[in-house]
């Protein structure tokens, strides 16, 4: 009898624990990345580009170092609840100079946006300083997982 018990009591917890797994934050099909198309043309420093929701992006992982240049990943979530643990935006950069000095990572927390149907993870040039060449990583954390990631060359 005790078997029996112990044996249900080991189904429902991995019943319980198969569901925790289930409605985990995840990406859902293609990480598409690249540069985002824009009409705009020479940009002046510190103009920026309002864009639409639905901007094409040009499958690229070499990025111009431009001002208006506006570059990253855009992602489907699914399993997104309003008050689950937001994202961490982790921008590792070959080093942003700024007035309060030099920048290697930028980290943005962003909440989970429920009816958004893809989220997006960019970068726009609109300083010179902004624009360092080399190896940019982006990637999207939720808590201590990793749910996104992708590198770009700066030239």
């Amino acid at each position: 009898m005790q078997v029996i018990r112990m044996s249900s009591l080991a189904a429902l917890l991995l019943c319980g624990l198969s569901q925790v797994a289930v409605a985990e934050v995840r990406v859902d099909g293609p990480v598409e990345f690249g540069i985002f198309e824009t009409s705009a043309k020479d940009l002046q420093p510190g103009e920026r580009v309002l864009t639409r929701a639905q901007q094409t992006i040009h499958n690229t992982d070499v990025i111009p170092a431009k001002l208006g240049t506006k570059f990253g990943i855009r992602y489907t979530l699914v399993n997104k609840k309003a008050d689950d643990t937001p994202l961490t935006l982790l921008y590792l950069t070959p080093g942003i100079q700024s007035a309060d000095g030099r920048h290697d990572k930028l980290v943005v927390e962003q909440k989970l946006v429920v009816g958004a149907p893809q989220d997006v993870m960019a970068y726009e040039f609109s300083e010179y300083s902004e624009m360092a060449k080399g190896e940019w990583r982006f990637m999207v954390f939720q808590g201590d997982r990793l749910l996104a990631q992708k590198s770009f060359t700066v030239q």
